[in-house]
């Protein structure tokens, strides 16, 4: 080696490492400037959200980014509210915009969306133990700003004094047993923080200097904080089943299905509440509407009011409605004037049976009166959108026992044909036409505003017609078409097939089996109206009811009295109705009195009224909280619950251990009947009172 290079190549080496411990004392500077902001603005919210402590919450303060070595989580907040992953950013000139968040000039949309990744991933974890999607809400707190209440896809930015009102607004969603089981689960998924951030190169790891005092100026007054904190006291609370679900169904509601799917169960077992949640998960990650619809028409306005108490962030996403109104707006936007009279399309069946019903064939028959064959017209040719003799002649009368032969088949068809040219004549369409009118607008044209996802409630009471004109506003695309409801449930006559409509749920269907709503006592008695019952299901199959494999309640024996006359069973439902809510503690508008007949319903509203009990239809329920007894029909009470139902209208053959009538036709009305009884007696959560003349 030629004299000097030795010492010229050190020279540089040192230089080099002079250079490398320059850059690295840089960067060290930049990433110390980075945290001592971070540990300022993290405390800042960690010393806002404080107070949360008082009233049940959990702050979880650097916590370990679930699937990463190094990324870390600001807070994670777990209390009465449910789960809030909170993540503080320092960023000044911020514009949100079109679902884009702007950091000056810089789009800063992708660090946004990943904590709605992680809210996604940490949503799938707690499902395991039954807490519900969308009870983990990912928040960005923007230090040092006030007055922000943005979202950015599932995130919410809040202002750094407006995050302790945020998270205290949500009220009581989760009792502490249940804030204890989603704890556990987060601290296992969230571990602390221990390593030291990475350093480029190997350096002497320094003598640290004693951490600046915390900065004690009140980020909110005392008044503030407990103006904050009484707020979320005071929030309506929420079912504790309406946010904390058995881990299944919790499961059940991000499950994906790759076409229509179908949720079954037994009554009590959470199917509604379950196609709530579904509604609420989809609307938060697929875009455009989800459509919620059932066949009761007050039903919309009461499951609008669960989801809004449920789901605040997502009410107006989904679109609640009862199927004939849904036809009536297809209609209206496509401009087919459509006039329905209830008084004078009854007029126009009358007509037409006494022209060609009365005097032939099906007058003939002492056992099927005019009411039978109306519901065939109604419910099997036009439940079904039969255009042809030679169809009905061939159809296999799906949920209808009684045989006919072709000489009264054509005989119903004759029937059929002098109604529909009263109808006509009359300029009058009924509500079977709507639905069929409507199923073939959307044939003709697809609709306009389409929806991303429909689930129907109580898909069994629904006819063939229906669920097509459902079908086609989403077809056959993944997570599109959710059938929820219980064969054993149907109390209208007549039935349906999927492979009719064309829908195949093979691979995707779910049965719930634990029943969450009724104790054990009530749903032994009600169970026993429907043993060994045997439906026509949808799904193509003889079915005979589905049977909880668990029941999480027990309590009082149904109370029986046995009367002798109305007059007695009236004053006995008034005693009934004033002991449930003086001695049980229970609210008035716990109460559900159930009929099975409009003039019942009248009569057991005017007795409660004359003993001075507050009222309200269920014709004219729409959700929200009541302190008045609520009186309808079974019909109406079709995916309702109530602490305690009273029955005053049963027959005591209604409650006898005698088998089916051999006749089929009265078979037919005789399991409808008990089905019905069976409905009404399972919307009872505490207690059954049935009054027998």
């Amino acid at each position: 080696m030629p004299a000097g290079d030795s010492a010229g190549t050190e020279a540089r080496r040192q230089l080099a490492l002079a250079d490398a411990h320059t850059q690295a004392a840089a960067e060290a500077r930049a990433t110390a400037g980075r945290y001592a902001v971070a540990e300022v603005t993290e405390r800042r919210t960690a010393q806002a959200l404080a107070p949360l402590s008082a009233v049940g919450h959990h702050l979880l303060a650097d916590r370990a980014w679930p699937g990463s070595r190094r990324a870390q989580v600001d807070l994670v907040v777990v209390g009465p509210g449910g789960v809030f992953i909170v993540d503080t950013k320092a960023w000044k000139d911020v514009v949100i915009h079109a679902g884009r968040i702007h950091r000056g000039q810089e789009d800063v949309t992708d660090d946004v969306l990943a904590l709605a990744d992680l809210g996604n991933l940490v949503e799938a974890d707690l499902a395991e133990v039954g807490l519900a999607p969308g009870e983990v809400r990912p928040v960005v707190v923007l230090a040092g700003r006030q007055g922000i209440d943005e979202s950015v896809h599932t995130v919410r930015i809040v202002g750094e004094k407006d995050v302790l009102r945020h998270i205290a607004s949500h009220g009581t969603r989760l009792t502490p047993t249940q804030v204890d089981a989603v704890l556990a689960r987060a601290l296992a998924l969230f571990p602390q923080v221990g390593a030291p951030a990475p350093v480029s190169i190997t350096v002497p790891e320094p003598v640290l200097p004693a951490p600046p005092e915390p900065v004690q100026d009140a980020l909110l007054t005392e008044d503030e904080v407990q103006s904050a904190l009484m707020e979320g006291i005071l929030a309506s609370p929420i079912e504790e089943w309406m946010s904390f679900l058995h881990p299944d169904q919790a499961k059940l509601v991000r499950r994906s299905f790759n076409g229509p799917s179908r949720i079954r169960g037994a009554a009590g077992t959470g199917k509604t509440v379950v196609g709530l949640h579904r509604a609420a998960y989809l609307a938060r990650t697929r875009p455009g509407r989800v459509l919620v619809a059932t066949y009761v028409r007050t039903l919309p306005a009461v499951l609008r009011q669960m989801l809004t108490r449920m789901a605040p962030d997502v009410v107006d996403r989904v679109h609640f409605t009862g199927v004939h109104e849904l036809a009536r707006t297809v209609l209206s936007a496509r401009g087919v004037h459509c006039r329905v009279n209830d008084k004078q399309v009854d007029e126009a069946f009358a007509a037409a049976w006494a022209a060609v019903g009365r005097t032939g064939p099906l007058g003939q028959g002492k056992r099927l009166d005019e009411r039978y064959w109306r519901e065939e017209v109604d419910h099997v040719i036009k439940g079904r959108g039969i255009t042809d003799l030679t169809t009905y002649l061939d159809l296999l009368r799906t949920g209808r026992r009684h045989r006919l032969g072709v000489e009264q088949r054509r005989a119903v068809w004759a029937l059929y044909t002098a109604y529909d040219a009263e109808l006509r004549r009359r300029h009058l369409v009924d509500y079977a036409d709507l639905v069929l009118l409507a199923e073939r607008e959307l044939r003709r044209q697809p609709w306009e505003e389409p929806y991303t996802a429909v689930i129907v409630d109580e898909a069994q009471d629904l006819s063939c017609a229906m669920v097509r004109m459902l079908h086609a506003l989403v077809g056959d695309a993944p997570d599109a078409l959710t059938l929820i409801g219980d064969g054993q449930q149907s109390i209208y006559p007549g039935g349906y097939t999927l492979a009719e409509v064309g829908i195949s749920v093979a691979g995707r269907g779910v049965v719930l089996d634990v029943n969450y709503r009724n104790t054990a006592q009530i749903l032994d008695f009600a169970s026993r109206l429907v043993d060994g019952d045997e439906f026509a299901d949808i799904e193509g199959v003889v079915g005979r009811g589905d049977v909880p494999q668990a029941v999480s309640r027990t309590g009082p024996e149904p109370v029986i009295e046995r009367c002798r006359n109305p007059l007695e069973r009236d004053a006995r439902m008034l005693a009934r109705a004033r002991a449930v809510v003086r001695e049980v503690g229970t609210r008035p508008g716990d109460v559900g009195v159930l009929c099975r007949s409009r003039r019942a319903v009248e009569r057991a509203a005017a007795a409660l009224r004359a003993d001075g009990a507050p009222v309200v239809l269920l014709t004219e329920y729409d959700g929200a909280p009541t302190d008045a007894i609520k009186v309808g029909t079974v019909k109406r009470a079709k995916g309702l619950e109530f602490k305690h139902v009273l029955l005053p209208e049963v027959r005591a053959s209604d409650l006898a251990e005698a088998g089916p009538p051999a006749d089929d036709t009265r078979r037919e009305q005789w399991e409808r009947e008990r089905r019905e009884l069976y409905v009404a007696m399972t919307r009872a959560r505490d207690g059954l009172w049935v009054g027998v003349v």
